[in-house]
């Protein structure tokens, strides 16, 4: 027998201080006594933005005055199918919580930080939204230092990234492939000091050299080659965040089977990197994006004009070394 799947809206609330508003579900309920992010049904012949600021009336007394598509989920249950259609309100007018810490409904709600997110119980299907509302939109990618780098090129990087992180910037991806070990491990520590001071999360591109090696604690990702992806077996533990890059539909659901957290798709567009690839184009990133349930970025070609574009299609945002390149 073929299971019934049901449309359902979530929404990430967001506040000034970037925390998120989530709630408890009945006990009586599938699920029950988990957290959720607000939401409901959407119902026969409403739209998906439609339901969301019904539900959030209903629910929380609120009334969602801005907001976009963050992520859409697909999760099989054993007695059910779900198809989560989650949204990211950056503004609304009402409180949320009312007396006694209880919404609308008489539900508990909190706020907390997005940081904070991983340490609740959500439902299984929940997995890739926490970790949406957790990411940014911008991905910055670092020019690659090269193994011929001396002493005055590698001051010139670090002033450089130290630039970048300057504008607001929250996810760096550190390129140093080419160095020999020892100036990687140089690089790397005044890297993540930089992004201790401005409160970024360090993501390390590398292959599995690197991943063998063990990671730094949970300040530190891993962006993993689209290589060292199709050689795992299991996610890497130890790290803040786990990531690849993907050209297909087939890498992306590897990335997903290993419960990796996001992942860059590329290339959109031309890039000046690899003119002679052949490039997914807009219409495709969007049928890919669609039929992932993991949040992805769009690489290649990308600008900061792009970004809107990107979201809209289904993105978490763009990754990008050039969008962000800075006079060093």
């Amino acid at each position: 027998m073929t299971k019934k799947t049901i449309h359902v809206v979530a929404a990430v609330i967001c506040d000034d201080s970037g925390n998120v508003l989530i709630a408890k579900r009945p006990t009586d309920v599938h699920q029950g006594g988990l957290w959720e992010f607000p939401g409901g049904k959407v119902e026969l012949g409403e739209q998906a933005a439609q339901a969301l600021v019904r539900e959030l009336q209903e629910e929380l007394g609120i009334t969602a005055i801005e907001y976009r598509p963050l992520i859409q989920v697909y999760h099989d249950y054993a007695d059910k199918s779900v198809f989560l259609d989650v949204w990211k309100v950056t503004r609304f007018v009402g409180e949320p919580i009312g007396s006694g810490g209880l919404g609308a409904e008489g539900q508990p709600v909190q706020w907390v930080s997005s940081s904070e997110l991983h340490h609740r119980v959500f439902p299984a299907a929940n997995f890739a939204i926490v970790k949406a509302a957790q990411l940014p939109s911008d991905y910055v990618i670092t020019p690659d230092l090269k193994g011929t780098s001396g002493e005055g090129e590698i001051a010139s990087f670090l002033r450089y990234v130290e630039n970048v992180l300057h504008q607001g910037y929250e996810l760096l991806q550190l390129r140093t492939k080419s160095l020999d070990k020892s100036q990687q491990n140089t690089v790397i520590s005044q890297v993540l000091t930089l992004c201790r001071q401005f409160g970024v999360v360090l993501m390390i591109n590398s292959d599995l050299r690197y991943l063998l090696s063990g990671g730094r604690g949970q300040e530190v990702g891993l962006h993993l080659t689209g290589r060292a992806l199709g050689e795992l077996n299991e996610k890497p533990l130890g790290y803040r965040f786990v990531a690849a890059s993907c050209h297909s539909i087939d890498e992306i659901r590897k990335a997903e089977k290993l419960g990796l957290d996001f992942v860059t798709l590329s290339p959109v567009l031309k890039t000046s990197s690899h003119p002679s690839a052949k490039v997914l184009g807009w219409s495709v990133f969007s049928d890919v994006v669609k039929g992932a349930s993991i949040p992805v970025y769009a690489l290649g070609g990308m600008s900061r004009r792009c970004k809107e574009q990107a979201i809209d299609l289904g993105a978490q945002g763009i990754a990008s070394i050039s969008a962000y390149s800075l006079d060093k």
